[in-house]
């Protein structure tokens, strides 16, 4: 276990901040990867950013179909909230960017696979790990996500907030800063002792980790030219 996470955890320190600190370098690692820098740079053509919303289309029905069985799981039932929900909106992007039959040529990367699998396994068989991957999914969309909505409307020119870039869209939310108040809020009164928080933040952390996979494949498959 994190020595770290054991003593801010007794320490009373918030969950919410205790989980955000012990997966900084992860999540900091992620953030700058290759094939990210290179999207964001606008260094990558929009084949690029169609085959990235692809992948999260395949983590997000994951997290999303199963979140009816787990609504009233005393640990990740809080979490469940539709105004969250994805994958319509990914689906409306992917039909923009490919066309009407992009299902057709849809396929997970090899990295993808093994993460909506574990998002899958968690909701099945330990909700408090879905918490782990709900947290690092929804509320990074709230936050950098709108950064990346940003980039690729100047990029490719999507009209702004519209078709292409609808994923990073919350039209539910009105005010996103309250809402991650209050996920934060949720995330300190989470129904879990000390150990197993200690579980979630390592969760978290692969989850994480599951992103820098899907990232290195996809800088594999669109390796910048010079």
């Amino acid at each position: 276990m994190d020595a770290t996470v054991t003593a801010a955890t007794t320490a009373g320190t918030p969950f919410s901040t205790l989980i955000r600190v012990a997966s900084h370098e992860q999540h900091t690692e992620a953030e700058t990867s290759t094939f990210m820098s290179d999207l964001l740079g606008g260094k990558l053509p929009v084949d690029a950013y169609a085959r990235y919303t692809e992948q999260l289309w395949f983590v997000y029905r994951a997290l999303e179909d199963a979140a009816g069985s787990l609504a009233d799981d005393p640990v990740a039932g809080p979490f469940i909230q539709p105004e969250l929900m994805r994958t319509a909106e990914l689906e409306r992007d992917l039909a923009h960017l490919r066309g009407a039959h992009w299902r057709e040529g849809a396929g997970p990367l090899p990295a993808t696979a093994a993460y909506a699998e574990r998002v899958a396994e968690c909701a099945r068989d330990w909700p408090a790990g879905y918490v782990a991957h709900h947290y690092t999914r929804y509320l990074g969309d709230l936050s950098g996500g709108q950064i990346i909505r940003d980039k690729a409307e100047k990029t490719w020119g999507f009209a702004r907030k519209g078709d292409g870039v609808r994923f990073y869209v919350f039209e539910d939310i009105p005010n996103p800063a309250a809402f991650k108040r209050g996920y934060r809020e949720l995330l300190d009164r989470v129904n879990a002792d000390d150990l197993e928080k200690r579980r979630i933040v390592d969760e978290c952390k692969r989850a994480f980790d599951f992103n820098g996979a899907v990232f290195r494949e996809l800088g594999r498959e669109f390796p910048l030219t010079a």
